[in-house]
């Protein structure tokens, strides 16, 4: 009997070892940035519910946010699980309660004010809100790729450089950041595929990235 006792308790101290690991296997810039790419991903899918509920006529705001926004918010939460992270939105899928409500202790504000100014701009017109879909998806590239400004900006001892995927060497990190940036790419061709049946083929502007990025992920 004392012997299953002290195999059961050398098993439970090797299982709480293995998810101490597995805590603390990223760095602060690594769990920062995967934290705020839970938000940022919720925020493009929160947006594009709300313009799809706008403008119920235009099915690419419906078809990305209900579909690869959703799978999007949830493959991060699912990266925070398995580093053992906290949720900074564990209410994300009680919809449609959760939409615009960002619980984040350190950037809940900063998307909370997001969600506010690009659905006030994509409620003046279909075109803005195409735009507002088109600024999403190249932000989150930029944010995806290197360190979010904001969290340059926060005073965390967080340098330009020190968070994103040309920063991580976790491979699971590296496999899921580059089938976001994959996926905001076909976004971005959709939403300016849309914008340019208003302005005409070739005219679509870079809002966030460099014209010669932009360009590239449109094949011209």
């Amino acid at each position: 009997m004392k012997r299953l006792l002290l195999i059961i308790t050398l098993l439970a101290i090797s299982s709480t070892s293995v998810i101490y690991a597995i805590a603390a296997d990223l760095d602060f810039g690594e769990e920062t940035h995967l934290v705020f790419m839970r938000e940022e991903e919720k925020l493009a899918r929160d947006v594009y519910l709300t313009l799809s509920d706008i403008y119920p006529n235009v099915s690419v705001f419906s078809t990305i946010g209900e579909n690869s926004e959703q799978t999007h918010t949830d493959t991060v939460r699912d990266m925070l699980v398995k580093h053992g992270i906290t949720d900074p939105n564990p209410d994300a899928n009680n919809l449609p309660d959760s939409i615009g409500v960002f619980t984040g202790a350190d950037y809940g504000w900063y998307f909370t004010e997001k969600f506010a100014y690009l659905t006030t701009w994509g409620s003046e017109s279909v075109l803005d809100a195409l735009y507002v879909g088109a600024f999403i998806e190249e932000l989150d590239m930029l944010d995806i790729v290197g360190c979010p400004k904001v969290i340059v900006e926060t005073d965390n001892g967080i340098g330009a450089g020190e968070c994103g995927l040309t920063y991580t060497d976790e491979p699971d990190l590296q496999t899921m950041y580059t089938h976001l940036v994959d996926g905001s790419k076909d976004h971005l061709r959709a939403y300016v595929k849309n914008i340019e049946n208003f302005i005409g083929v070739g005219n679509y502007v870079a809002q966030v990235l460099t014209q010669e990025e932009v360009d590239e992920i449109l094949g011209r």
